[in-house]
């Protein structure tokens, strides 16, 4: 069966309407492309057709490219990328042209898209092409071009288009940012034309489509004397503009990203050619950027395997566990977080502290987040009473009878987290899952406490919690399928991202930040400079130093955290050295950005202002810096090398969580894809002898792991021999 179908009324016109049968939102494929082709040469041929409108027979037009094509394409080289796209510019051009005289720019017939709701990628450069875009007015609809975010850039026309339809200024925050939009706001944006009541969609778009004039069917940049929207880049007005935007670029990407600097190239010099050149500029950038191991490694990373884990790919196949209603024992600032995003998806909460102030304090971080979200247009005042009526703050453990999920977010303390532990299960029934909000406490110690162990899990958010995309979910010793289960649901009901790992110190993701930090406090203590150690963080893709990192989680937790390590390690603890300066900084009142003192001075306002000066007295920079590449792989690989040993003990289990672990749980430079897909991306071989490199100088912590070292002898790589899949048992 087709994706495409058509139908022509009495008046004159046909409807193509777009329905991938087998998903629940439509995708291109190359195959669907060929019959829409086919279609429009037929509407197009047909002398009792008088216009075309195309549209979708689901809720929403379009979700993107299926990047199955994507993927075949690379397959064949860049040729076939290339060839592949001129080929879509082809299809669209058509469209675009609908049967006019390229002469006299008349005879043309008017295709218009009817967008019922969301349109992303192709889903809105296919509109592009047409000659008007009407979508239906639906606030939970997303229109925009997100391909930046995933290392590509909209290579369909998207960029060109765009960029001469509102000009590169205007188009800068959708084409390098990925912006979306709602209809009302994309509208008022200039990427839509209309936007009407849902039931009115394909009657005003018959309605347009039946008196469109000659003048509605050419565009801007076919007509003559176009010029580009803010002026061109040779111009007086548009100069400034693309200087800007370079200067912006490299800001936000530290020239890391490849697409985003093809994009801008592909703007700047499709601006100086005519149309269907700048489709061919177009073509060769998206080609150039594709074959990039960057593009194919995010794209990877930050679209397959983070939807197969929301999907639930590593979910033990036990009957469904959605949430009813929620405990939130603790109403801090996690608890609070936790209560919000959850009643935000519709779970009824109860708040629990110690104190009914303390709960109240709690559930109005809720409303204070609420109030932002109306100041924004993005809610409601209905929806922020239905939001804060789902959470019923108090001290009275009763209050959670009939919960089926209890989230324990109090004091990194095992005592009071036993005592609390105690309670919950005193007033909740036995099928109650308990989870306890940990980022270093090994949960099988802590499931000690409980009666039933099996239904005890870890459950690890990121602060703050309304942002942070990713939940780390820790299956202690005892922990039971249906626990497991229990929490994978409710992280996808909070949409957020789960990541599923054994019980060890530290997890997943604090194993490999805190040896980031600490790699970079060493180094100031060794007379590195602080601001070549922050900005060889930058540049390299992570989105804040160590140093800056530090000051933001706040340096008493830094202290906190060492020495219970030290005090469970012993004399094999490792960080002495970070200690000396970790703990001066503390002695000194610096504990980072909560005191306006750290690493960084700030201001009374809480800005940063740069590098606390005093610590070149204490810590004395050496005459002889090393390289940035030095500092770099010592930053990186103290990382990575934590990931491969994380994976070859058994507390991370697939390296697809291990890799968008670690660009939504810490920012691990984006651009690569996540620790494993970099380490494919240099090679074992080369991963092994930079190693051995850092090792002879820096000591064993940099010794390459036995599993890095075996795929160096084999020439493997981490998705070429585990595949995506489960790693291990």
């Amino acid at each position: 069966m087709t994706d495409f179908t058509m139908t022509k009324d009495a008046d004159g016109v046909a409807t193509i309407t777009w329905d991938v049968k087998s998903k629940s939102m439509n995708v291109m494929s190359t195959e669907a492309f060929a019959a829409l082709s086919g279609l429009v040469d037929e509407a197009l041929a047909d002398a009792s057709v008088k216009g075309i409108i195309i549209t979708s027979g689901k809720k929403d037009f379009a979700g993107g490219m299926d990047l199955n094509v994507i993927a075949k394409m690379r397959a064949g080289g860049a040729q076939a990328i290339f060839d592949g796209v001129m080929q879509m510019h082809h299809v669209l051009r058509k469209i675009e042209r609908a049967g006019m005289d390229p002469k006299t720019l008349k005879g043309a017939k008017p295709i218009v898209a009817a967008l019922p709701g969301t349109a992303l990628g192709i889903g809105l450069e296919l509109p592009l092409a047409c000659h008007r875009i009407i979508a239906a007015d639906n606030p939970k609809a997303k229109i925009g071009l997100p391909e930046i975010m995933v290392g590509i850039f909209p290579g369909a026309g998207g960029t060109t288009r765009l960029s001469r339809k509102l000009g590169a200024m205007m188009a800068a925050p959708f084409l390098l940012e990925g912006k979306l939009s709602d209809p009302k706001s994309a509208k008022g944006a200039g990427l839509i034309d209309e936007v009407v009541a849902a039931e009115d969609l394909l009657k005003r778009a018959k309605e347009w489509v039946l008196s469109a004039t000659e003048a509605d069917l050419v565009k801007p940049w076919d007509a003559k004397g176009y010029k580009l929207p803010g002026g061109a880049p040779y111009s007086a007005p548009g100069f400034p503009t693309f200087v800007g935007a370079s200067a912006m670029v490299h800001g936000k990407t530290m020239g890391v990203y490849p697409a985003a600097r093809a994009l801008l190239a592909a703007v700047y010099e499709g601006a100086l050619v005519p149309f269907d050149t700048a489709l061919r500029i177009e073509a060769r950038h998206f080609t150039s950027v594709l074959m990039n191991p960057s593009s194919s490694a995010m794209i990877r990373s930050l679209f397959i395997n983070k939807e197969a884990l929301e999907k639930g790919a590593n979910r033990p196949k036990v009957a469904d566990q959605a949430v009813k209603k929620l405990g939130v024992i603790g109403a801090g600032m996690m608890g609070a977080g936790i209560a919000y995003v959850s009643a935000n998806a519709g779970i009824e909460v109860v708040l629990i502290d110690s104190t009914q102030e303390a709960a109240d304090r709690g559930k109005a971080h809720s409303s204070d987040l609420l109030d932002k979200g109306m100041k924004r247009g993005k809610v409601t005042a209905e929806k922020k009473a239905e939001v804060l009526g789902r959470i019923t703050a108090t001290t009275d453990y009763a209050a959670l009878a009939g919960v089926d999920l209890v989230v324990e977010a109090v004091f990194e303390d095992p005592k009071v987290k036993a005592d609390v532990t105690h309670k919950v299960e005193a007033a909740t029934g036995a099928d109650c899952i308990y989870a306890t909000n940990t980022s270093t406490l090994p949960i099988t110690g802590l499931a000690a406490a409980s009666k039933r162990p099996d239904e005890f899990i870890g459950i690890h958010f990121f602060s703050p919690v309304d942002k942070m995309k990713l939940v780390e979910i820790i299956r202690g010793k005892k922990t039971g399928d249906v626990a497991v289960a229990k929490a994978l649901d409710f992280v996808r009901q909070i949409r957020k991202t789960p990541i599923v790992v054994n019980d060890a110190r530290f997890f997943y993701a604090n194993r490999c930040i805190i040896p980031y930090i600490n790699e970079g406090i060493r180094m100031v203590a060794e007379g590195v400079e602080p601001a070549l150690v922050e900005n060889a963080a930058k540049l390299v893709g992570m989105p804040l130093g160590p140093l800056q990192l530090v000051d933001e989680t706040s340096i008493d937790l830094g202290v906190k955290i060492a020495k219970a390590t030290k005090a469970a390690m012993g004399d094999d603890y490792p960080d002495e050295a970070v200690d000396h300066v970790l703990f001066w900084m503390a002695d000194q009142g610096r504990l980072g950005k909560k005191a306006n003192a750290g690493f960084y001075a700030y201001s009374d306002k809480g800005e940063r202002l740069g590098l606390w000066e005093e610590l070149e007295h204490k810590y004395p920079q050496d005459k002889m810096q090393p390289s940035l590449a030095d500092v770099q792989h010592r930053l990186l690989f103290a990382q990575v090398l934590e990931a491969v040993r994380a994976l070859e003990e058994g507390v991370l289990t697939d390296i697809r969580e291990g890799d968008v672990g670690a660009i939504l749980g810490w920012g691990f430079a984006p651009w690569s894809g996540g620790p494993f897909s970099w380490l494919d991306i240099i090679g074992a071989g080369r991963a092994v002898e930079i190693c051995r490199g850092l090792s002879a100088q820096f000591g064993p912590r940099f010794h390459a792991p036995a599993l890095l070292r075996e795929m160096a002898e084999k020439g493997e790589t981490f998705y070429g021999r585990f595949g995506g899949e489960k790693a291990a048992a």
